[in-house]
């Protein structure tokens, strides 16, 4: 009998140490401003000295700090807070929106979703849906960070319709594809373009991304969006922009209450991203017309 009693009283403290294990990390993102400029096609126009003061502008923008709070199942991620810089405004706020960021992400490994709050010119959405499912294919190869030995794994992933980074300029095309993008364009009504930026402007579908996973904290959670893979993911780069771990908390006396955002519309995936680029459709035609000498308009959602 004593036996017995024993053995629920572990099982009872192995499951509440399971329920009550929660940890943070911090993470540093930093973009290649020159990988961007380069997808763009750069500028011949400008000097050497306003490119440089350009990508410093980018780096400040885009270099920016994430607090990552999980426990076993589940986690909440979101930017740092700290006080507005000089000059920051809404516009600094549309910038993050267009670079699929802001708001709070909640991540559910056991339920397979997610659910995270953003603004959009000032209007609340609240984006629920399933997580992605990523194809990792994981190797030997190891690399310390701080001091956790890590694993790579990579992964080929749909990007973000909503962030511009990615997107780049189109490539040289010869007269024959030319004549027939034109037929495309003349056989089709302006009003059902779903593209937000111009015609010399194309999505990159898909990227290759690079992560590391530490086993030693065999948790499958992740920054941002990524999961799925057996130790918490400690750096990720796709690319053009690296989230690279500094900093992690195991057991702190504090917790943090790991729940899911509440307010907002709520919208699917696909349904948010749609009104995205409706919006920045409808103000490409408002500007160009205005530029033109037409008048435009502004609808609501």
């Amino acid at each position: 009998m004593k036996k017995i009693l024993l053995f629920l009283a572990l099982f009872v403290s192995l499951n509440f140490f399971a329920q009550e294990f929660q940890g943070t990390a911090v993470y540093e993102s930093k973009t290649s401003t020159a990988e961007l400029m380069k997808n763009f096609g750069g500028n011949r126009e400008i000097t050497p000295e306003m490119q440089k003061n350009i990508e410093e502008r980018m780096k400040k923008m885009f270099e920016k700090t994430f607090i990552l709070n999980f426990n076993k199942s589940a986690s909440i991620y979101k930017e740092e807070e700290k006080l507005d810089a000089p000059g920051t405004n809404n516009n600094g706020r549309m910038m993050m929106s267009m670079m699929g960021g802001g708001g709070t992400q909640y991540k559910n490994v056991k339920e397979k979703m997610y659910a995270v709050d953003k603004e959009f010119f000032s209007k609340e959405f609240l984006i629920k849906d399933s997580l992605p499912k990523y194809q990792w294919q994981m190797v030997s190869e190891t690399k310390k960070i701080g001091e956790y030995t890590c694993f790579k794994a990579t992964a080929v992933v749909a990007t973000d319709p909503t962030d511009f980074r990615n997107f780049r300029m189109r490539g040289p095309r010869n007269e024959e594809n030319k004549e027939k993008e034109q037929k495309q364009k003349d056989s089709v009504n302006g009003t059902k373009k779903t593209n937000f930026m111009n015609d010399d402007i194309e999505q990159i579908k898909e990227k290759t991304i690079t992560a590391w996973y530490c086993p030693e904290i065999p948790i499958n959670q992740g920054p941002d969006k990524y999961w799925g893979l057996p130790g918490l993911i400690l750096e990720v780069n796709d690319g053009t922009t690296v989230l690279l771990c500094s900093k992690i908390v195991l057991n702190s006396k504090e917790k943090v209450e790991i729940k899911a955002p509440t307010k907002g519309k709520e919208v699917t995936q696909k349904e948010y991203d749609e009104i995205v680029k409706k919006k920045m459709e409808e103000m490409r035609e408002m500007y160009g017309g205005q530029r033109g000498g037409g008048t435009g308009g502004r609808r609501g959602f």
